[in-house]
């Protein structure tokens, strides 16, 4: 924004630091004057001893030595002033030139003030922090950018080759041509679709009404239960009433995402997945965990990522289009809460959903839930 140019910082400080000696020595020489008019001065000479006035003694004798004194002062204080003042901004200089670079682009540069700790120290570490993140967040947006841009390529590129062959071909058998369109293009719409919901989560732009975890997990897993019988894992639910508050059709679709990536990466016979909620004094908590492959921290690390599977992951005929995990991420994220995921001993995953647990009453009738497991 533009605004008029005034005086520094820098000259405020030298100025106040003089105005304050300068003022400083005015009233000690004020003092000092006052004194000596009130008592007066013999002088001796060759008649005798005469009394000099108390006047002719302020202006001949301490006036000129007053000004003088004055005048060194409003040097003095000047000079000292103007240094002082260079050495308190020197760190206000520093950080001006670390948001100047940023500014221009260069997230990498760091204050990294030196010296104990003191206003301006925590100023440059607050600074360096939000650089930190900033850096984090932009090389995050443009990895996603470029992972959108690459995923949403290969359909369409599948697409146009499908649809030259056909062109080129034109006895050729439309019926699977058509089939191979729409199984293109299905994923093609999956894929926008995740995109939307992720872009929806990332804004928080929904109402906030009262949720039970717990009837959000049976209904994510009664709903994708044909999809566990296909791939003969066991599902099964447990626990108490989680109520907390958020969105209810984001909050499904988190569930929903963690028990289907429970599915789906599992072991290729007998598996299973545990769905578990529970309450604790200020949290709402939903724990999925399935069996499977042995993972390592560092992999496990990666699957909040867009576009992670994992690997080997990808190439199963359920991978999805690797925005799962990201989802509930960012629902996760935009409910106030945290989100836990651990590779369990013996193989495969668990995830923990904590979130906020809602003040009030608790949600729905509790004599329609059970309190064991339920298999599906």
């Amino acid at each position: 924004m533009g605004r008029p140019p005034g005086l520094s910082v820098r000259l405020k400080l030298t100025l106040s630091y003089a105005g304050f000696l300068l003022l400083a020595g005015a009233l000690l020489l004020v003092a000092v004057g006052v004194f000596l008019l009130r008592q007066g001065w013999l002088q001796t000479n060759e008649a005798g001893a005469v009394r000099v006035t108390p006047g002719t003694l302020f202006v001949r004798g301490f006036a000129p030595t007053a000004v003088a004194v004055m005048v060194f002062l409003l040097v003095f204080g000047l000079l000292g002033g103007w240094v002082l003042a260079g050495r308190m901004l020197a760190p206000l200089a520093r950080i001006t030139h670390a948001t100047r670079t940023a500014a221009a682009g260069s997230l990498s540069h760091r204050i990294r003030m030196p010296g104990r700790r003191d206003e301006f120290r925590e100023l440059a570490d607050a600074f360096d922090m939000m650089f930190a993140q900033l850096e984090a967040h932009v090389a995050e947006q443009r990895r996603f950018a470029a992972n959108a841009s690459h995923e949403l390529r290969t359909p369409l590129a599948i697409s146009k080759t499908l649809i030259d062959v056909a062109r080129a071909d034109p006895h050729h058998d439309t019926g699977e041509l058509v089939e191979r369109l729409h199984t293109v293009n299905t994923r093609a719409i999956d894929l926008t679709e995740a995109l939307l919901l992720l872009s929806r989560a990332n804004q928080r732009s929904f109402t906030r009404e009262p949720v039970d975890l717990s009837l959000v997990a049976e209904e994510a897993t009664e709903t994708l239960h044909p999809l566990a019988e296909k791939h003969g894992v066991t599902l099964e639910t447990s626990g108490d009433i989680a109520p907390t508050s958020g969105s209810p059709a984001l909050l499904l679709q988190l569930a929903t995402n963690l028990v289907h990536n429970a599915i789906v990466h599992n072991l290729p016979e007998q598996g299973t997945v545990r769905v578990h909620t529970a309450i604790r004094p200020h949290s709402a908590v939903l724990t999925v965990e399935n069996t499977g492959e042995q993972l390592t921290p560092h992999l496990v690390a990666t699957f909040t990522e867009p576009f992670q599977r994992g690997t080997e992951r990808i190439h199963t005929d359920q991978a999805g289009v690797g925005l799962g995990l990201a989802i509930v991420k960012t629902i996760t994220e935009a409910h106030s809460g945290t989100l836990t995921l651990a590779p369990r001993p013996g193989g495969g995953l668990r995830i923990t959903v904590e979130l906020p647990a809602a003040s009030g009453s608790f949600v729905g009738d509790p004599s329609e839930r059970r309190s064991g497991p339920r298999l599906f």
